[in-house]
């Protein structure tokens, strides 16, 4: 049966819920802080899972959250694969969220950026041809895992999130998928954010001809460039917004979801703008992550 890895970050999410985001040179109080179980890693496997497509995660946690690990297996996650390290704590990130929903993030990477090279035979020698793999930019192993995974005839969807320079340097001509958001996509075409939008998308195309390449936009929705179809759009769900930490990753669990069980773009396209608006009215990032139900189940 095809089953998707997901090689990816494992996070504890300490959220301030806060009137207006902090400023430069500014301190501001709160009264809410909780912590929850996150990183887009385990986000987008945690989505997976619920969105009904069989997941392996594959990543590396501090030696004193393998309850986080636990979770992610009462999640419906196959987690053999989830290493614990005694040298490194886990990676953790600070996150602000405002009145309106809005967020800022400071991630640390901890034991996500010091997986063992070792990992990669270990979780590919159980990988079968025309499998998935799913890459985020939050650990250190990724442009090893693309080689790697395009050598066992594996199909790959990046997210190259949080963007950095150096993703440029990556093997993109490994990745089947791309699935952005518009700061991501600016980065990769080497073009301002905020440049038109169907401009950002040709050049993105001619970049990378042959893969299919998915912009999130947030209220606005997505688009779908891919070489089978061209381009599809879909306009985003209504929803009462409480936080969209996990809006995005919740998108690309369902739509990869769809994707690999050979549903068309569009229809890929309309069940993860379903899935992020249900979780966008919810707080935290695992806990708002909805069920295929629960998407089925959401009225428009």
């Amino acid at each position: 049966m095809m089953k998707v890895i997901n090689f990816g970050s494992l996070n504890l999410d300490y959220v301030y819920q806060v009137k207006t985001l902090v400023q430069p040179g500014e301190t501001i109080s709160c009264d809410t802080m909780t912590r929850f179980p996150g990183g887009k890693g385990a986000n987008q496997s945690v989505a997976l899972a619920r969105a009904g497509i069989p997941v392996w995660h594959a990543g590396m946690l501090g030696a004193n959250d393998e309850w986080m690990r636990n979770l992610l297996a009462e999640n419906g996650v196959d987690i053999r694969f989830v290493r614990l390290s005694e040298t490194w704590p886990s990676g953790h990130a600070i996150i602000q969220v405002d009145a309106r929903g809005m967020n800022s993030i400071i991630v640390y990477g901890g034991a996500n950026q010091h997986i063992p090279h070792s990992l990669i035979g270990q979780v590919l020698d159980e990988a079968q041809e025309g499998d998935w793999l799913v890459l985020q930019n939050e650990i250190n192993l990724t442009p090893e895992l693309l080689k790697a995974g395009k050598a066992a005839g594996m199909k790959i969807c990046f997210n190259p999130a949080p963007f950095a320079a150096d993703v440029l340097d990556f093997p993109l001509d490994c990745v089947d998928v791309f699935i952005l958001n518009e700061i991501e996509a600016a980065g990769l075409a080497r073009r301002p954010v905020g440049m038109d939008l169907d401009e950002l998308v040709e050049e993105l195309q001619q970049a990378f001809s042959e893969s299919t390449l998915c912009i999130t936009l947030g209220a606005d929705g997505a688009v779908c460039q891919s070489p089978e179809t061209g381009l599809v759009r879909q306009s985003a769900f209504a929803a009462r917004v409480v936080d969209t930490t996990a809006a995005g990753d919740t998108f690309i669990g369902f739509f990869l979801a769809e994707i690999a069980q050979r549903a068309s773009i569009q229809a890929a396209l309309e069940i993860a703008c379903k899935a992020a608006a249900v979780t966008i009215s919810r707080h935290g990032a695992i806990p708002s992550i909805p069920t295929r139900q629960e998407v089925d189940d959401f009225k428009v």
